[in-house]
C-alpha cells in the first residue's frame, strides 16, 4: 500500500526547501522500512529548480524567483502556484530507473486523459507531451533520483499555472517546444486541488497493480 501525503495547497504553498526536507525525511524512513512507500502531492511557492545537467545559459538572468540547485537528473524547470507536484518515494532498482520514468509518463497520460487530453510520450524526451498545430507542448515534466534503491523527486503537472516564468529559462533544456496546461487544453480553470485525488488514484493504478 502506498501512502498519500498532501501537505497543503494555496494559500498554504510549500516553500521548495521545506518540501525537499520533507522528501528527505520520508525517503530515509522508506529506506529503513519504518514507513510505507509514499506519494507526496503539493503546490510549491514559485521557484526554479536546476538539475545536475543544467547549463549556465539555460538559467534565468535576474528576477525575483529563486533558483535552487537540486540533486535530481535533468535540467532547469519551474514550480509554482497552479502546478501539481508529485514526489513518489518508492522502491526502484537502479537498473530500472528508465522503466520507472516511462511508467510515470504512462500514469500521467492516464491522468490527463480523464480531462479529455491526449498526452503522449516523445522518444528521447522525458515527460508528457500534447501535440498542437504540428508542434509539441509539455504538460508534465519528470525528474528523478534513486538513492539506496528508493526514488525521490518526481513529476510536475501543469494545471492552471501561469506560463510567464517559463519565459525566463530554457525549460528542461528544450528550446524547440512549448509548454501547456490542463486549463489551456480544456478551457476550464482546473486547479491542483481538483486534480490531486485523481492523481493519487492514477498512481495507485500504475504502481499497486497486481500482476496477472
Amino acid at each position: 500500500m502506498i501512502e498519500t501525503v498532501e501537505p497543503g495547497y494555496d494559500p498554504h504553498l510549500v516553500e521548495y526547501r521545506a518540501g525537499w526536507e520533507l522528501q528527505q525525511r520520508i525517503h530515509d524512513e522508506v529506506v529503513t522500512g519504518t514507513r510505507p512507500e509514499t506519494l507526496v502531492l503539493l503546490e510549491h511557492a514559485s521557484v526554479f529548480t536546476a538539475g545536475s545537467r543544467t547549463q549556465q545559459h539555460e538559467r534565468p538572468e535576474g528576477g525575483d524567483i529563486p533558483v535552487i540547485d537540486v540533486n535530481r537528473g535533468g535540467k532547469i524547470t519551474w514550480h509554482g502556484p497552479g502546478q501539481l507536484v508529485g514526489y513518489p518515494i518508492v522502491r526502484v532498482s537502479r537498473d530500472d530507473v528508465v522503466a520507472y520514468v516511462r511508467r510515470l509518463e504512462r500514469m500521467l497520460i492516464d491522468l490527463v486523459s480523464a480531462y479529455g487530453i491526449e498526452g503522449e510520450q516523445v522518444e528521447g524526451r522525458s515527460g508528457v507531451w500534447v501535440e498542437r498545430a504540428g508542434g509539441w507542448n509539455k504538460i508534465a515534466a519528470i525528474g528523478v533520483r534513486v538513492e539506496r534503491s528508493v526514488a525521490m523527486h518526481g513529476f510536475a503537472l501543469n494545471c492552471n499555472n501561469a506560463m510567464d516564468p517559463y519565459g525566463a529559462i530554457i525549460p528542461c533544456g528544450i528550446s524547440d517546444a512549448g509548454i501547456t496546461s490542463i486549463a489551456r487544453e480544456t478551457g476550464c480553470d482546473i486547479a491542483p486541488r481538483d486534480v490531486a485525488a485523481h492523481a493519487a488514484r492514477a498512481f495507485a493504478r500504475a504502481f499497486e497493480e497486481v500482476p496477472a
